[in-house]
């Protein structure tokens, strides 16, 4: 039987114990600017990989190092000019100048073990929706030859790993249970994708031009596309020199900025602003039809008191009514993490419940709920932007499971509301019948 090119959720230990029938062309990018003596080791750790040397291919993407760049024979060399911190670009720059199915990006201070690049291809080559990351291990290699093994050299010289790390990859079982916060344990040096995936998304936002961010924003809109997250643990790589958090007081400074900067791209709780308006709505509600004033009211006060970020979508000019920028008749829906789609004007009452299933869509096995109340009404259908995606990929919506869930706390509303009991917060279910 043909193996199928998705699990579902992210179940990749699905794969567990499988290889690549065929092992694909795989392109490492090993970004650099100016550290010539770490370049040399991790491209001698490179030529030492397990990998058949034939579907090799080795790229160096230069971010305006001053002088020559050396690099040895079979390697590609691609350079930008120096207009300051680029990582985003030049990254862009080294995939536009490989040719892999499977795409593997380095730092040029961080070097691999000889079986790295076998281990964090393994998912990509069976499942073209897999991002994988590696384990970033740290030692001080100052005055180590460059061309001595990289297992060799790291003996005796580790520095410890980070912590956050290790306890998130043990807390999520090696992102097996990752989530729509996730993205913060994709570390750029050490992480692998298939070439259509990144097509498909986009490379690295190139507005990206201070340290850090980019590679959680791009890890982002991958897991938002329906990527399957997993830590690889045996793929180690060794980074030279400590990580940033145990830099002092200037570490402060570029998590600071980073965390401003991501909180305009990634607007899930957690990372979005506490109290401004993010830049996307974690939910849309598309609400078909024509309704009387009364039950549109309530329907559009109750959901934005439940969900003060979500954004509400009327039919015609049924928004005119509601002079408030969460509410529109623009016809293209927003790019919500969750759309709910309801035909009837409905009433949120206790929204704990409803919340709780908003939060977690997509980011379990379910990915898809046809909402009902506690006495069996169709209120509509949720569906994650994962599952959408998926969905249009690979023409089946088989790889996210759909639940039918009857939930407390959302009601049906009749013709004739009783606003005043809405407002007043006195009412019950039976004064919006």
């Amino acid at each position: 039987m043909t193996r199928r090119p998705w699990v579902v959720g992210n179940r990749w230990d699905q794969l567990d114990g499988v290889e690549p029938a065929v092992l694909p062309r795989v392109s490492v990018i090993v970004a650099h600017y100016d550290q010539p003596a770490e370049l040399a080791r991790t491209l001698h750790a490179l030529r030492a990989q397990d990998y058949p040397r034939e579907l090799l291919e080795i790229v160096v993407a230069d971010d305006g190092s001053p002088g020559e760049v050396e690099v040895p024979d079979g390697v590609v060399l691609v350079r930008q000019e120096d207009r300051g911190f680029r990582l985003a670009a030049v990254r862009n720059l080294g995939v536009c100048a490989s040719s892999g199915e499977v795409l593997c990006f380095l730092d040029a201070d961080t070097a691999p073990e000889p079986g790295y690049v076998r281990a964090i291809t393994r998912l990509p080559a069976l499942l073209p929706e897999a991002l994988t990351v590696g384990r970033r291990r740290h030692a001080d290699f100052t005055g180590i030859a460059t061309d001595a093994p990289v297992v060799d050299a790291a003996a005796g010289c580790e520095l410890s790993e980070p912590s956050w790390l290790a306890d998130a990859y043990a807390r999520s079982r090696d992102l097996l249970d990752a989530d729509d916060r996730s993205y913060r344990f994709i570390i750029g040096a050490v992480m692998a994708c298939s070439r259509r995936m990144f097509d498909e998304v986009g490379g690295f936002d190139e507005s990206f031009d201070t340290y850090g961010g980019e590679d959680w924003e791009w890890a982002h809109r991958m897991w938002q596309a329906g990527a399957v997250l997993a830590h690889v643990p045996e793929a180690v790589a060794w980074h030279d020199g400590p990580e940033w958090a145990e830099r002092g007081e200037a570490a402060r400074g570029r998590a600071n900025g980073q965390t401003l900067r991501l909180g305009v791209s990634i607007p899930v709780p957690g990372s979005a602003p506490r109290g401004l308006r993010p830049s996307a709505p974690d939910l849309a509600v598309r609400l078909g039809g024509v309704h009387d004033p009364a039950a549109l009211f309530v329907t559009v006060d109750s959901l934005l008191a439940a969900f003060p970020s979500a954004q509400v979508v009327l039919d015609g000019d049924a928004a005119a009514a509601f002079d408030d920028p969460r509410v529109s008749a623009d016809e293209r829906m927003p790019d919500a993490r969750v759309v709910w789609e309801v035909d009837r004007p409905v009433v949120v009452l206790e929204p704990q419940s409803i919340a709780a299933v908003v939060s977690a869509l997509g980011s379990t096995e379910t990915g898809v709920v046809a909402v009902h109340d506690d006495e069996g009404e169709a209120l509509g259908v949720l569906r994650a932007r994962r599952a959408v995606r998926r969905a249009a990929r690979w023409g089946t919506t088989d790889a996210f499971r759909t639940e039918r869930r009857e939930i407390a706390g959302i009601h049906p509303v009749g013709v004739a509301p009783n606003v005043e009991a809405w407002v007043g917060g006195w009412g019950d279910r039976a004064h919006f019948a």
